[in-house]
């Protein structure tokens, strides 16, 4: 089965499509889809524009939102319905736990169910495992001598309390005493310092750009440029088997989901696997949700240096190429402008016409293409 084109590039090649400077024929040839595809992807595009009757996919999201918040909206009222219920016997109960398990019986989740009520379902799932912990005694009868302790001598901090016998360590001691606000009356507040973190991922790379193989090493970085309607960034990801950018992704912000859908973006195409997906400490790639996105399909991040940038070199000198061949080629005026020549630039001159010497002089697509057989084989 056929993997499916990013929703960006589909965006892309319609754009391109509907300037009319070239053929849907070479525009297909250009971008490597076929003419079926792209007469699709511009059918649909003249739908979701309203310039053809049809459904389009906001209407159809719409309704499927309108029935999911239906059912939700049931969910609620039963859940409301059996809490008045529950409380309204002769004893009221102190907690609203066996209520969610009760819901959870009769089919109604418990994520619901928790957030009608006003708690958090991890709340419920750590009281269903373990009603009351025996840490969570020990932690109260330490926090009530703590505070006997500090209201009898409130010049003594935490190590006084751990020195008297009970038995906890001082980390611990400390610990608590700082959930409860109990400091001694002569500590000084420690003033805070911004100290760069430490990296996510080691340098699995150590600038050894060579691979032997599609999807074993992937480079990745993010590049600023410059419109008169304000900045673009470019997240793109490079191949060093091919050199080829397997995905990549524009926006006029530069945060994590940029680097998030690049990547996803070249996951969707390639589905790699224990892949070394290499970057800077950028703080995009420092999130949780880029580190989240390389664990859950199976990648292995890797970072250099600070301010090093030759650490990153195969990936700078990509962005160095396109800042000389797309870049300071003329003044953009639109971000629209340039998103198009950049993506134009990468899927037809870049992929498909311009030959590289460490290549063999083919271009990224032609090497992929003759070099795919030799190595299943």
């Amino acid at each position: 089965m056929p993997k499916p084109y990013p929703e960006e590039f589909r965006r892309d090649v319609v754009a391109v499509a509907r300037k009319g400077q070239a053929p849907l024929t070479q525009i297909a040839k250009d971008f490597g889809i076929s003419e079926s595809c792209l007469a699709n992807w511009l059918k649909k595009a003249d739908i979701e524009d309203g310039n053809r009757p049809g459904v389009t996919r906001a209407e159809s999201e719409e309704l499927r939102e309108l029935r999911k918040r239906n059912k939700l909206l049931e969910q609620e009222n039963e859940i409301l319905r059996r809490a008045a219920a529950f409380f309204a016997r002769e004893l009221p109960p102190k907690m609203m736990y066996p209520l969610v398990r009760d819901l959870a019986a009769d089919r109604i989740p418990v994520a619901v169910a928790c957030r009608v009520l006003g708690f958090s379902k991890q709340a419920f799932y750590k009281w269903a495992e373990e009603p009351v912990s025996q840490r969570d005694w020990d932690d109260a009868h330490l926090i009530n001598a703590a505070l006997d302790i500090h209201a009898d001598d409130p010049e003594f901090g935490y190590r006084f309390i751990a020195d008297l016998g009970y038995e906890a360590g001082e980390n611990r001691v400390q610990r608590l005493c700082s959930l409860q606000g109990i400091y001694s009356v002569f500590a000084k507040k420690r003033g805070l310092t911004a100290r760069p973190g430490p990296p996510v991922h080691d340098d699995l790379v150590n600038r050894d750009f060579t691979a032997a193989s599609p999807n074993l090493l992937w480079l990745t970085d993010i590049s600023e440029h410059r419109t008169a309607e304000g900045k673009l960034y470019l997240c793109a990801v490079k191949d060093v088997w091919s050199n080829r950018i397997v995905g990549y992704s524009v926006d006029d912000r530069m945060t994590a989901a940029l680097a998030c859908s690049a990547l996803r973006n070249a996951i969707g195409l390639r589905s790699p696997h224990g892949t070394i997906v290499h970057s800077d400490r950028g703080s995009q790639f420092r999130s949780r949700k880029f580190v989240n996105l390389l664990t859950r399909n199976g990648l292995r991040g890797s970072m250099g240096r600070v301010a090093a940038c030759a650490d990153n070199a195969a990936m700078e000198s990509w962005f160095a190429l396109l800042q000389h061949n797309v870049l300071d080629r003329k003044r953009w005026d639109t971000k629209e402008e340039l998103r198009l020549a950049i993506v134009h630039w990468i899927e037809r001159t870049y992929h498909r016409r311009r030959r590289q010497r460490g290549l063999a002089r083919l271009t990224p697509v032609e090497y992929e293409t003759l070099n795919k057989a030799s190595l299943a084989a």
